[in-house]
């Protein structure tokens, strides 16, 4: 399983209606990013500084790429732009960031 993180923003008027399109997200695009290999994706909001930490975890690169290229994808990105930084196709303004540490504890089993 691969960890990816990144950076976005989010226009300082646009907070709650980032939030609003997220809940909940399309059914057609949470079904894109599962056929896609990705198990886990979440987004933080910083409101002071607008940004967006997003978190996902994949099963790889090729498949997280090739999510960008589906016409669901491209629909969201269109809905999007409004709200938030966007280069030329759509797609979010984003920058990745550097994983630095990383600890994980086996799963802990509940009283049965």
């Amino acid at each position: 399983m691969l960890r990816k993180a990144f950076l976005m923003h989010v226009h300082p008027d646009q907070h709650a209606a980032y939030e609003h399109r997220h809940n909940p997200i399309w059914p057609e695009l949470e079904q894109t990013l599962k056929d896609h290999g990705v198990h886990t994706y979440s987004i933080f909001l910083d409101a002071g500084t607008h940004q967006l930490f997003g978190y996902a975890e994949i099963e790889d690169e090729q498949q997280w790429a090739a999510i960008a290229r589906t016409p669901i994808c491209r629909k969201w990105w269109a809905s999007m732009k409004e709200l938030m930084p966007s280069n030329p196709d759509d797609s979010p303004v984003s920058r990745d960031l550097k994983e630095v540490f990383h600890i994980e504890s086996p799963g802990r089993r509940g009283k049965e």
